[in-house]
């Protein structure tokens, strides 16, 4: 799957057209409005690689594979939305060696999806140090322990601390000239500059997934702050432990960082107007914590931040990975017909009985099923989704998670099944 790129086979005009009405089914579903059939969305993630014979790892070092790959997938493949793998400059990420991940090609086989890796970046008592002044926490310490290259940025002064004379300068100056120091931005400026050389090849990639007529997916992503914490600073176990010996500065860490998450502006709209949030919850499921630690510390400031968004002109769209089914009647406090809720373990027609005329539900084909069962299979087990999930509107169908591995026959079921039979009953 080499070899020089062909433009997109739709007039761009009948693109655009063909992304308005896509979006415009998605929106209307999600806003409770009966749409002209069920809407099905779906991960694409690393199926191409699968789907065109290369490695996953072309998604990271070899462009006009992936690109290529892509386009067949989608012309062949139609849902209404899709989650895309996009190409990253593998070369970037292995001269910043981060912690935090591992990809196709490097430290993953090439025919496998990347690995995130939790690490432990706040210690336990960095709470206060990073909510005082979090610019310099984030820059300064955190950024020096996602990577034993930018190890030198905790060498730096503390930028506030430098005042406005010439002493300032030269105190920062002289920091420069550390050997840590200049390795951690000499690997910045060669990451950077790998960067810069791709990026008109990934607006390329983006513009095609634009010109085969599919909007984007979401025009930016807000984390709900346990989430945010427990994931991406303290790390799960550290956050367990805080949980215990130290609860008021998880809440207090938690009110902090939605007040700063919602001091951000949103970003611009899609081309048609709508302004598409991505969000997960993970940390909050019923494997995860107990009822009385979900109250206690995940859905007061989830809650506060979703309502945020919506009050700003935004459409929260929530992955509750997971199984969410003992926590549903909690999502009737948010406004009707204002998020999506996409559902993973979740006992799907149970959220259809509870979410039913108040909040749009999405999922939830197994994965499993998409990978080894039957096309009848599929297309039995979307009859009863739609039958059941679509009745009075409000659905959409989509995977469980993701489609990486996922039989094409089966794929190519679910989406035309849905489009043929996804009539609102």
């Amino acid at each position: 799957m080499t070899g020089k790129k062909t433009a997109p086979e739709i007039d761009p005009k009948a693109a655009k057209e063909l992304r308005r009405e896509r979006e415009k089914r998605i929106m209307d579903t999600i806003q409770l409005k009966m749409t002209d059939r069920v809407p099905v969305i779906s991960s694409i993630g690393y199926f191409p690689a699968k789907y065109a014979g290369i490695p996953c790892s072309a998604a990271y070092y070899d462009y006009d594979a992936w690109y290529n790959a892509y386009k067949m997938t989608l012309k062949d493949f139609q849902p209404d939305m899709i989650y895309v793998q996009p190409f990253t400059p593998g070369k970037a990420l292995e001269i910043l060696e981060p912690k935090t991940m591992r990809w196709p090609g490097y430290g993953v086989d090439p025919n496998h999806g990347h690995q995130a890796i939790e690490i432990d970046n706040l210690q336990a008592d960095e709470y206060d140090l990073y909510m005082n002044d979090p610019s310099d926490y984030m820059f300064r310490i955190f950024m020096s322990r996602t990577s034993d290259r930018l190890a030198g940025l905790r060498k730096l002064p503390k930028l506030s601390d430098l005042g406005g004379g010439p002493m300032g300068v030269q105190l920062l100056a002289e920091s420069f000239a550390d050997p840590d120091v200049s390795r951690a931005i000499r690997t910045l400026q060669r990451a950077g500059r790998e960067i810069r050389r791709w990026r008109t090849r990934i607006r390329q990639f983006n513009r095609m997934i634009e010109g085969m007529g599919f909007p984007q997916y979401f025009q930016g992503a807000a984390m709900p702050p346990f989430d945010v914490i427990s994931h991406s600073m303290r790390g799960m176990t550290g956050t367990m432990l805080d949980m215990y010996r130290q609860p008021d500065k998880i809440l207090e860490a938690c009110e902090f960082i939605l007040k700063k998450t919602l001091e951000r502006p949103l970003p611009p709209p899609s081309e048609n107007g709508y302004i598409r949030i991505f969000m997960t919850n993970t940390r909050g499921s019923d494997e995860f914590m107990s009822m009385k630690q979900f109250q206690t510390f995940y859905w007061p400031t989830f809650k506060r931040l979703v309502m945020g968004l919506i009050e700003k002109g935004a459409t929260p769209c929530i992955f509750f990975e997971g199984n969410f089914t003992s926590r549903l009647e909690y999502l009737l406090e948010f406004p009707k017909g204002k998020l999506l809720a996409r559902f993973d373990t979740t006992d799907i027609f149970r959220a259809k009985e509870v979410l039913k005329d108040h909040v749009c539900i999405e999922g939830n084909v197994p994965s499993s099923l998409l990978q080894v069962g039957t096309v009848q299979d599929v297309i039995d087990y979307c009859k009863k989704l739609i039958d059941v999930c679509g009745k009075g509107g409000g659905y959409i169908l989509s995977p469980r998670s993701s489609t990486d591995e996922v039989k094409p026959e089966n794929l190519r079921a679910m989406i035309e099944f849905t489009k043929k039979y996804g009539r609102y009953r």
